[in-house]
C-alpha cells in the first residue's frame, strides 16, 4: 500500500512539475509528459501497464465530457460540413486505406485487422494542438474544428474498430454489415446522449445546491457511457451528445455558484486526467518494443511506413480535396449554401494538417486487440499492430506536437483579440441596456424604492460608459492588436489593489481573535468572486 502511495504521489508531482515546465517554455505538456513516461519506462522500479478496459471505462468519458462542456454547439453546427468531414470521413477513409495498405504489403495481416488499426491510429487527440494554439492565440475557427473534430471522431473510429475486430475474429469482412452495424451505433448513441442530456436537465431543474449539481456533472459521462455500452451502441458518442446538450442548457438551469463550482471541478479533473494518460502512453514503449521480437526488421518498416504515410499524408490531402469539391460539385449540408461555408486559407489548411496529433484514445482502443480468435488461433501480427499505433502516437505527439505552436507563429495565423474583446463588450453593454430597461417595469412595484432604483440606475450607466468608451477603443485598433489604455489599466490595478486590501484587513481580524474562519471564508468568497470578474491579465478585455 505505500509504495502505491508513493507511485500515485510521484505522478502527481510529475504531472505538476511539467505543467510548470511548459509554462515557462511553451512546449506542450502532453508531449513533455509522454517523453517522461518513455524515459521512466527504461528504468528499474514499478511500472504501469495500460489496462484498456479501465482506460475506456474511466479516463476516456470525463475526459471528452470536460471537452463537450467547455464546446459550443452553435460554432459546431456553424462548421457541421467541416467537422463531419474530418470526424467521419477522414476517419473511415484512414482505417480503410491502412487496411488496404496491411492486406497488400504486411503479409499475415487480413483485411479486417489492418481496418481495425487503421480506426485505432485515424482519431487525433487535440489536447496537445489546443493547449498550444490557445496560448498562441489560434483564430477561433481552427479551435472550433478541432474540438468539433476530436470530439465526434472518437465515436467513428471505436465503432469502425468495433466491426474491424470482430470481422477479424470470425475470418469475414462485410462491408455491407459493417456500414449497418456503424449506423446503429451511432444512432443509438445519439439517442442516449440525448436522453441523458434530458434527465440531467430534469434533475437540475429541481436542484439548486451546487455540491449536489456538481455531484450530477461528475455522474453525467460516466452515467451516458455505461447506459451506451450496455445497450450495444456507441457509449462515446453518447457522452459527446450529452455534454453538448448539457453545456448549452446550462446557463438557463444552473446558478452562478454552481456554474462556478462545476468548471473548477471539471479543471481540476482534466488535468490530472491528462496529465496521467500521457504520462501512462510513455510507460508502455518498453511493452510494445518486446512484442516486436517475432518480426523480422523488413516486415516491421513497412508495416511502420504503411501507417504513417497514410495518417501524415492523407490529412493534408483530404483537407485540400474537401476544400476544393464543394464549390466544383455544389454540395449542400442542411440546405445551407456552399458560398456560405467558411472558406480555409492555405496556411490555415497547413496548420489543421499539423493538428492531427494521437493520444491514449489510439493506444486503449489497439490494447483491447484479442490475443486469440474465435477459431482459438493467435490474433495475426497482434503485437505488430500494437507497435505501428504506439509509432503513430509518439511521431504525432512528440514530433507534430513540439512543433505546432512554432509553425502557428510562422504562418502568422492569430485570433483577432481586439474583435473579440470589442464584441464581448458589446454584449455587456447590450446586458447593462436590458438590466435598465427592466428598472423601468420595476418602477411600479411598490416595493422597491426610488433611492434602490437610483442607485442601480447610476450603477449601470457608469458601467454602460465604461462599455461604450472600450468599443470605441477596440474599434480604433490596427491589425486586430489590442490597444494599450494607461487610465484602464491603472483602474483595473486600482480595483485588484483594493481587493488586496481587503483581504489583508480580514486577515487580520481572523488572527486577532475578533473574526471566525467560518465567517472570514463566506467573506473571502465574495472578494473571491469580485476577483474573478476583472480581465485577465493580458487576455480579451
Amino acid at each position: 500500500m505505500t509504495t502505491v502511495l508513493l507511485f500515485v504521489l510521484a505522478v502527481l508531482v510529475a504531472v505538476v512539475v511539467v505543467q510548470l515546465v511548459a509554462n515557462r517554455t511553451g512546449l506542450p505538456s502532453a508531449a513533455l509528459l509522454t517523453i517522461l513516461g518513455i524515459t521512466y519506462s527504461v528504468l528499474p522500479g514499478p511500472n504501469i501497464s495500460l489496462d484498456p478496459d479501465l482506460v475506456l471505462t474511466f479516463v476516456i468519458p470525463p475526459l471528452l465530457y470536460s471537452a463537450a462542456i467547455d464546446s459550443s454547439a452553435i460554432a459546431i453546427r456553424k462548421n457541421l460540413r467541416a467537422v463531419l468531414s474530418l470526424s467521419l470521413g477522414l476517419v473511415l477513409a484512414t482505417a480503410l486505406l491502412v487496411g488496404t495498405g496491411f492486406s497488400l504489403l504486411v503479409p499475415g495481416i487480413g483485411l479486417a485487422a489492418g481496418i481495425a488499426l487503421g480506426a485505432a491510429v485515424a482519431p487525433p487527440d487535440p489536447v496537445a494542438a489546443l493547449s498550444i494554439g490557445r496560448r498562441v492565440g489560434l483564430p477561433e475557427k481552427l479551435t472550433t474544428l478541432i474540438e468539433g473534430e476530436g470530439l465526434l471522431n472518437d465515436a467513428t473510429a471505436l465503432t469502425i474498430f468495433t466491426v474491424a475486430v470482430t470481422a477479424a475474429m470470425g475470418g469475414e469482412f462485410s462491408f455491407g454489415n459493417a456500414g449497418l452495424q456503424f449506423l446503429i451505433a451511432a444512432a443509438g448513441g445519439l439517442a442516449v446522449g440525448v436522453g441523458v442530456a434530458a434527465l440531467v436537465r430534469l434533475l437540475r431543474s429541481r436542484i439548486r445546491e451546487p455540491i449536489l449539481v456538481n455531484s450530477v456533472s461528475l455522474a453525467t459521462p460516466f452515467a451516458a457511457y455505461l447506459i451506451g455500452e450496455e445497450l450495444h451502441v456507441s457509449g462515446v458518442l453518447a457522452v459527446v451528445v450529452a455534454g453538448l446538450i448539457v453545456a448549452h442548457d446550462t446557463p438557463r438551469f444552473t446558478s452562478g455558484s454552481s456554474r462556478l463550482q462545476t468548471s473548477a471541478v471539471w479543471r481540476l479533473v482534466d488535468f490530472l486526467l491528462q496529465g496521467f494518460a500521457f504520462l501512462l502512453i510513455g510507460q508502455q514503449a518498453m511493452t510494445v518494443v518486446r512484442g516486436l521480437a517475432a518480426y523480422d526488421t523488413s516486415t516491421v518498416v513497412v508495416a511502420g511506413a504503411v501507417t504513417l504515410g497514410v495518417v501524415l499524408l492523407l490529412r493534408p490531402l483530404w483537407l485540400l480535396l474537401t476544400q476544393s469539391l464543394p464549390r466544383s460539385l455544389h454540395l449542400r449540408l442542411g440546405g445551407r449554401d456552399p458560398q456560405d461555408e467558411v472558406r480555409l486559407t492555405g496556411p490555415e489548411v497547413f496548420v489543421l494538417s499539423w493538428a492531427g496529433t494521437r493520444g491514449v484514445i489510439t493506444l486503449a482502443a489497439i490494447f483491447t486487440l484479442p490475443l486469440v480468435t474465435d477459431a482459438g488461433q493467435p490474433f495475426a501480427g497482434r503485437d505488430l499492430l500494437l507497435f505501428c499505433a504506439y509509432l503513430v502516437v509518439l511521431v504525432t505527439l512528440v514530433g507534430q506536437g513540439m512543433t505546432f505552436g512554432p509553425i502557428v507563429r510562422r504562418v502568422g495565423l492569430r485570433a483577432d483579440a481586439a474583435d473579440t474583446a470589442r464584441l464581448r463588450n458589446e454584449a455587456r453593454a447590450a446586458s447593462v441596456q436590458a438590466a435598465l430597461s427592466r428598472l423601468v417595469q420595476l418602477e411600479e412595484d411598490e416595493d422597491v424604492s426610488e433611492d434602490v432604483l437610483t442607485g442601480l440606475r447610476q450603477s449601470l450607466h457608469q458601467r454602460l460608459e465604461r462599455y461604450r468608451r472600450r468599443i470605441d477603443l477596440f474599434e480604433a485598433a490596427d491589425d486586430g492588436e489590442m490597444p494599450v489604455s494607461a487610465s484602464y489599466e491603472a483602474a483595473l490595478r486600482a480595483r485588484r489593489a483594493a481587493i488586496d486590501a481587503q483581504r489583508d484587513e480580514l486577515l487580520r481580524w481572523r488572527d486577532n481573535g475578533r473574526l471566525p474562519d467560518a465567517s472570514l471564508r463566506v467573506l473571502e468568497r465574495e472578494l473571491d468572486h469580485e476577483e474573478n470578474s476583472l480581465p485577465r491579465r493580458g487576455g480579451p478585455a
